[in-house]
């Protein structure tokens, strides 16, 4: 054990018992504290180096207690050693560093029981090292909250089904996606490509190609075009309901930053 470490272990008023630690870790990661303090935490807790890392969440099935155990067992059984668990209001977030079968989509089916079938389920990518986890468990708590704005959720629910949702709510992840991701790829480098004046035209007159290739002054088959390569680079098709909303919260976002 390092001094800083020690340092670390003396704040904890001579609590050293590793559920003490890991509630401590998981708490600082839920808050987006990451500096060397927390990286000590979770090297104490196991977690060495630039791990990679993913978190589930949802509502337990039973009791908070009950649920904890049957995570920790699977991810046991898996060939698995690190799990950090907290929880946030009813929600119980999961920690988990990926080794061996321990992956995002195995571990999810085998924890799957363990969290209530009424409520939605959340499942992060994989994040490398103590930033990537502070990132896994803050997305996993703000996709939980926004869930209820999706009439038909998937389960588990993915990073990118609720961006704007969760933009809404304030994670700083989201915003930052639709704006590097969505926003300005829109943009893109070259001022006379006309991507971004097409799908922000179309989104603003109701999703209507006539009326777009009216105020653009072209034929209604070259808006289709520039939307459809629209589509292909970011993902986001603008003729999609869904797709529009996300891309509208992107423009609004990209917008009011580069102002």
């Amino acid at each position: 054990m390092n001094s800083e470490q020690a340092d670390i272990l003396d704040l904890l008023s001579g609590h050293t018992d590793d559920t003490t630690i890991e509630r401590l870790a998981f708490e600082c990661l839920l808050t987006n504290m990451t500096d060397d303090r927390v990286v000590s935490l979770m090297n104490i807790l196991g977690w060495q180096g630039d791990f990679n890392c993913f978190a589930i969440g949802g509502v337990p099935s039973a009791s908070l207690a009950s649920t904890s155990l049957a995570i920790r067992k699977a991810v046991r059984d898996l060939g698995g050693e690190h799990v950090v668990i907290g929880t946030y209001g009813t929600f119980l977030l999961a920690l988990a560093c990926q080794m061996g079968a321990v992956t995002p989509e195995v571990t999810c089916t085998a924890v799957m029981p363990a969290f209530s079938e009424d409520e939605p389920l959340y499942l992060s990518p994989v994040r490398s090292g103590v930033a990537g986890a502070s990132h896994a468990l803050r997305e996993t708590m703000f996709s939980l909250q926004a869930a209820p704005a999706l009439s038909t959720p998937s389960r588990p629910l993915r990073a990118d089904e609720l961006l704007p949702e969760r933009a809404l709510l304030g994670d700083d992840y989201a915003r930052e996606e639709l704006y590097r991701n969505v926003y300005q790829v829109l943009r893109g480098e070259n001022p006379d490509d006309p991507t971004y004046l097409t799908v922000s035209t179309f989104l603003k007159c109701g999703s209507s190609l006539e009326n777009t290739a009216k105020e653009l002054n072209v034929h209604p088959n070259t808006v289709r075009y520039r939307l459809k390569r629209a589509a292909e680079t970011t993902g986001w098709d603008a003729t999609d309901p869904r797709d529009a909303y996300v891309l509208t919260t992107a423009l609004a976002i990209g917008r009011m930053r580069d102002r």
